[in-house]
């Protein structure tokens, strides 16, 4: 028996690979389950397995100035390569600290270095990807991952896609034969497992991994708003976009009520949303809020109050209704994190559902460090279907929903991609709409910081457009 056939028995035999009926965090039962924090307490098959994957990269000839080990299982398996080899280690944390430095990354960071991310197991890729995107944002490159096993669900391709080549020391083909030809599982074990893989790939492109969906249909923006589970919302603001020809959002964040009338004006006409952040106007009234609405329906878009609601339901039922702003009367769209739990929809249901208004909840976020990610998303996705009569879509980074009846709506868009020096990070119309399959760019500075805004935003408005035509099996007229 050779060494990798060895590792593979071993890893059994501490029970670190269980075979059954196990329910996995997406709900569905696999009838196989991998839990190599076991290996923690066996320190000589850990310094093989990290040595494996060590000898791994090498072999592999990969190039890299430090190295990453997804958290949690990962860290000691990094830690000791680092230790064992004298490579400089960096730590990324899950949760950031509320004191201190509030770093997500722990150790001596040098923007430009090569990071090799180590980890355990890779299923869909989403923890390896989450890692990488951490690392990138402070100017790490991420070219390579080496992983001890590979479940060949399609987390390889998927990592591919973002410009991350997998390498795994161990692939569940060979476990499944080196077990079946050492007597540790039988035929039919080996058969339930591959059909298991076989109907359970997550190679659908940015979707939230760790959600089980359907794969997305690529549907047009008309379709969708046919069907007839589309919230009634959506459904408008899905034909306006069809019609309009413009997946475009202004982000409209001025201080003065007639720098936004004018705005609502004059780029009416190209846009399919207009997003305000009414407490920061210097001189609100209810006539502004009329004159708003009004060019809402002159040009055709639709009004969506940035308000980001976060109390209970009674308090945000009186934000909602009442108040100086009133956003109730006059805003079609309002958004709201999902923290305070469903008891903040309810109380935005109470006051919008009877004016036919609709809610966005906050899923991911474009600052540098948010917080907004993995299985808070996927509680986001959840807490949305759970209340589908009021909640029609989501702010968020990329498609994590493949109910075509919700809306995406990315924030942080930019014609070059980059960041500021207040953490804002931004994505190309292209990457959004056509990588990351998101319905609505949102622009903000790209457009107000224009010498002409209205040529600004038709440049923004057509890239929108031609990332989603190239993304639509379908032929359009040329707007």
């Amino acid at each position: 028996m050779d060494e990798i056939d060895h590792l593979i028995v071993k890893l059994y035999e501490i029970q670190a690979v269980k075979f059954g009926s196990f329910k996995l965090k997406s709900g569905i039962n696999s009838p196989i389950y991998f839990d190599l924090r076991v290996i923690v307490s066996h320190p000589s098959l850990m310094n093989k397995v990290s040595n494996l994957l060590f000898l791994h990269a090498k072999r592999a000839g990969l190039k890299f100035n430090t190295v990453c080990g997804v958290p949690y299982t990962a860290l000691p398996l990094a830690t000791i390569i680092c230790s064992e080899h004298e490579l400089p280690m960096l730590i990324r944390r899950k949760e950031m600290k509320d004191y201190g430095t509030k770093k997500l990354v722990e150790g001596t960071v040098r923007p430009g270095d090569l990071c090799l991310i180590i980890e355990d197991v890779v299923t869909s890729g989403g923890s390896v990807l989450e890692t990488a995107e951490v690392l990138q944002k402070e100017g790490l490159m991420v070219t390579d991952a080496v992983v001890l096993m590979d479940r060949g669900q399609g987390g390889a391709k998927r990592l591919e896609k973002e410009g991350i080549t997998l390498h795994s020391v161990l692939t569940l083909s060979k476990l499944l034969e080196v077990l079946h030809k050492a007597g540790r599982i039988d035929s039919d074990t080996v058969v339930s497992v591959r059909q298991f893989i076989k109907e359970n790939s997550f190679e659908t492109p940015d979707c939230d991994p760790s959600i089980n969906r359907k794969p997305h249909e690529k549907l047009t923006y008309k379709a969708r708003a046919e069907r007839p589970d589309t919230h009634p919302l959506a459904a408008r603001l899905l034909r306006l976009m069809e019609n309009k020809k413009s997946n475009l959002c202004l982000s409209a964040d001025v201080t003065r009520a007639e720098e936004l009338l004018r705005l609502a004006e004059e780029l009416g006409p190209l846009i399919c949303v207009l997003k305000t952040h009414v407490d920061i106007l210097e001189d609100f009234s209810q006539k502004v809020a009329q004159t708003l609405k009004d060019l809402s329906e002159k040009h055709d878009f639709l009004i969506f109050e940035d308000r980001k609601f976060a109390d209970i339901g009674n308090t945000v039922k009186h934000q909602y209704g009442g108040g100086q702003y009133r956003i109730s009367s006059w805003s079609h769209i309002i958004n709201a994190h999902a923290v305070p739990g469903p008891g903040v929809i309810k109380g935005l249901r109470a006051v919008g559902q009877p004016l036919e208004r609709g809610c966005l909840l906050i899923a991911q976020m474009s600052s540098q460090g948010s917080l907004a990610t993995g299985s808070y998303t996927e509680a986001v996705v959840k807490m949305a279907e759970e209340n589908s009569d009021f909640v029609f879509g989501f702010i968020c980074g990329g498609k994590i929903s493949s109910e075509p009846g919700f809306v995406h709506m990315t924030p942080g868009v930019h014609l070059h991609s980059g960041g500021d020096d207040l953490g804002q990070q931004y994505c190309s119309p292209s990457d959004v709409i056509g990588g990351k399959e998101s319905d609505v760019i949102i622009v903000g500075r790209g457009i107000l910081a224009a010498p002409d805004k209205v040529v600004a935003a038709e440049e923004y408005r057509k890239a929108g457009w031609e990332a989603y035509q190239k993304r639509i099996p379908r032929d359009y007229e040329k707007p």
